[in-house]
């Protein structure tokens, strides 16, 4: 436990003394919800994504290596170099895995500081070793003075095997994220997130329902922007994580 703490503190403080550097960064007020906004035409932004799940029997670190590229204005591209994990199980030691690559297109269809609602289409498609999955989100966004609230509504299909070719187990996922956030200063946010989630084994068997609610806060200064949220399970599924913490770090250039 000693370990996984020292990894957390020690990639809070890489991402909080990243907010010293100074440009113009991308909203990003969330880790589990994703805004209507997207990147402006022909710009660029790398973010770097961690996040801990603490079990009853391990520890898990997940990470993502992503580019996001504003296609249009409208129209942002996410690709997904690598996402890889690494697992603590107690008693057996810890072992990394590479996990999937793909990439996701966001259209937004209104803009929130525009209409009284903003929407966007979300679609990603993944593929692994031994994985392949493809999601769907519908994004919502409220702006109301320095407040900004989030919907997703995210479904997901998943097929994992032995290989590519012998994807044998299908599992359907539905998930909800909220997020509410309040902006301090130009710099500084802070808010909550909620996510719940429901799995469906071979797209007909439901799952635990899991429910986590939590605080998030977020910095910006120029190009860069860090996002902090922990999330704690409200529910009682024993094979979920109890606790989640995610840290997202983007620079644009």
């Amino acid at each position: 436990m000693t370990k996984t703490f020292l990894s957390i503190g020690a990639a809070a403080i890489f991402a909080l003394g990243l907010t010293t550097t100074t440009a113009s960064a991308n909203e990003r007020r969330f880790t589990y919800s994703y805004e209507t906004t997207g990147m402006p035409k022909g710009a660029w932004e790398y973010e770097q994504w961690f996040t801990w799940k603490n079990y009853d029997n391990k520890n898990r670190f997940d990470f993502r290596h992503e580019f996001e590229y504003g296609i249009s204005d409208t129209l942002t591209l996410d690709i997904y170099i690598a996402d890889w994990r690494i697992e603590d199980i107690k008693g057996e030691g810890s072992k990394a895995d590479y996990r999937r690559s793909g990439f996701a297109l966001r259209k937004q269809m209104t803009d929130p500081n525009k209409s009284s609602l903003g929407s966007a289409l979300y679609g990603e498609a993944l593929v692994g070793d031994q994985i392949a999955v493809l999601e769907g989100k519908l994004l919502l966004q409220k702006n109301f003075g320095p407040f900004t609230a989030v919907y997703n509504l995210v479904i997901e299909a998943e097929w994992e095997g032995e290989d590519l070719g012998n994807l044998n187990e299908s599992v359907g996922v539905w998930q909800n994220t909220f997020g509410l956030s309040y902006q301090v200063n130009p710099s500084f946010f802070v808010g909550m997130e909620a996510l719940h989630e429901v799995e469906f084994a071979d797209w007909s068997d439901a799952g635990d329902h899991v429910l986590y609610v939590g605080p998030n806060i977020s910095f910006r200064k120029g190009n860069v922007f860090a996002t902090i949220a922990g999330l704690f399970q409200a529910t009682d599924v024993a094979s979920e994580p109890n606790t989640q913490l995610r840290i997202i770090v983007g620079i644009t250039f």
